[in-house]
């Protein structure tokens, strides 16, 4: 016969210990441990008896691939960032800002799946009942039968409302607003709600005999991190946020964690009046079209996740009538990686912009993190100064050394190969980084060696 007996659970981190201790052996904090009753039943203990009995070793060869066996929403930005669309027996948390339409997001996928005949619940602990259907009317165009909501904040009834509906697709929203009554000791959003609420929910999620998949809403915090333990990141299978700034219409969905997928894969969606709508050809968004040419604008692409994007750098130069010229970018996340570049260009360049304020940014207000855009940025500041504009089908890709030379960045033949469909014409790259007999269609590879080069060419 099973017995009751009593845990330690550390409030900051979750963790059980089998008695008290002054300081928390895994997060480290002090007197953070509080008494538990855990209370042992006979339907626990066949519960416990059962979960022995399906866990039980399998021979690795036997064990059967489901992981092919995907949901896919029809919305392709999302199915990218998820692999190729949603595993069955998968749990996913997103998270993001208060309004950053995370909410809307997966209302918006769960109607689209129940149109395909999935059956979707949609849970909120945050939103009541009519609420959520002001909101489903605003962002979809039909609804289906086999869609249900609940606003409530008991899992254990929300359990049953899975079992009831006999759901596909459970969405929680969010989970640090539900409990479970066997820890009713602990207030919603402690780590031991949290962990044992998504716990409960993974084992749903994973049952081999109905598989479903799950989606947590994450809140987050004001330091822009996922509220709750970090353990919770480890216990799902996918880790989503929703970035972009407050009142800003552009927004990436980014895999931080995909245990079907690749990290680091970004969908964009366009946040409007009418809910999320995705962004299909993020390099028609990021670049003006023009009749024509405008000094101070320069073509680079990036990678976003496993995809190039063509993107446009703009630059401002004009003069200084105080001692200390400004440089001001918008879209580096280090204010002293523009004033490096200029130097390179002063220096490697031969372009003097000591008495000249220096102003970039990139279309659509995207983040540059990557070094393949250095030469874009320096080309577009070139421009700007020289009062010479450079044509629209022209690309720039390379990193930029300190003296002046063109250094290779990764992914080079895939990028080359997306502007070349997309019918651009010349491309300055890195000298001696691409394979021989690599051929394109459209695109006139121009390899250069230092900056000097590049500049020659293209202002001659």
């Amino acid at each position: 016969m099973a017995k009751d007996k009593i845990i330690y659970v550390c409030k900051e981190c979750g963790s059980h210990a089998p008695k008290w201790m002054g300081k928390c052996s895994d997060c480290g904090a002090w007197n953070s441990y509080e008494e538990k009753l855990v209370k042992a039943t006979a339907a626990k203990q066949n519960t416990l008896n059962s979960m022995v009995a399906a866990t039980k070793p399998t021979k690795l060869k036997a064990v059967l691939q489901s992981n092919s066996d995907r949901i896919i929403t029809g919305v392709s930005e999302f199915d990218r960032v998820m692999g190729g669309g949603i595993v069955r027996d998968s749990v996913t948390i997103i998270s993001a800002p208060p309004g950053a339409g995370k909410s809307t997001l997966l209302l918006q996928l769960a109607n689209s799946l129940s149109l395909k005949e999935y059956k979707i619940l949609y849970a909120s602990g945050e939103e009541s009942k009519s609420q959520i259907k002001n909101r489903a009317d605003r962002t979809v165009k039909e609804i289906a039968d086999n869609f249900w909501v609940v606003s409530d904040t008991k899992l254990d009834e929300i359990i049953q409302h899975i079992e009831t509906v006999d759901a596909d697709l459970i969405i929680l929203d969010s989970i640090q607003t539900f409990t479970l009554d066997e820890y009713s000791s602990s207030r919603a959003g402690s780590p031991t709600q949290v962990i044992e609420c998504a716990t409960a929910l993974k084992n749903i999620a994973k049952n081999p005999d109905r598989p479903r998949a799950v989606f947590l809403v994450g809140q987050m915090t004001k330091a822009d991190e996922m509220a709750g333990p970090r353990i919770l990141e480890h216990l799902v299978d996918t880790v989503l946020y929703l970035e972009g700034e407050d009142g800003e219409e552009l927004k990436h969905l980014v895999s931080k964690k995909n245990r079907f997928g690749n990290t680091e894969e970004s969908g964009m969606f366009r946040l409007s009046d009418v809910g999320m709508e995705e962004i299909t050809d993020p390099s028609e968004f990021f670049m003006t079209k023009r009749d024509e040419l405008v000094p101070g604008s320069a073509l680079a692409v990036i990678k976003d996740g496993t995809r190039p994007i063509v993107i446009e750098i703009e630059s401002l130069v004009s003069k200084s009538f105080t001692p200390y010229p400004s440089r001001l970018s918008e879209c580096f996340a280090r204010k002293e990686q523009l004033g490096t570049l200029i130097s390179i260009l002063e220096e490697r360049g031969g372009i003097g912009l000591y008495d000249k304020n220096v102003i970039i940014k990139a279309t659509g207000g995207l983040k540059l993190t990557e070094t393949s855009v250095n030469l874009a940025v320096v080309m577009s500041i070139a421009s700007s100064s020289l009062n010479h504009g450079i044509a629209t089908d022209t690309v720039f890709i390379g990193e930029l050394g300190l003296t002046g030379e063109l250094k290779k960045v990764p992914s080079l033949e895939q990028r080359l190969k997306e502007v070349d469909r997309m019918g651009f014409k010349k491309a300055y790259i890195p000298q001696n980084c691409l394979k021989a007999g690599v051929k394109f269609k459209n695109l006139k590879v121009i390899p250069c060696k230092k900056l000097t080069d590049v500049i020659t060419k293209e202002f001659k």
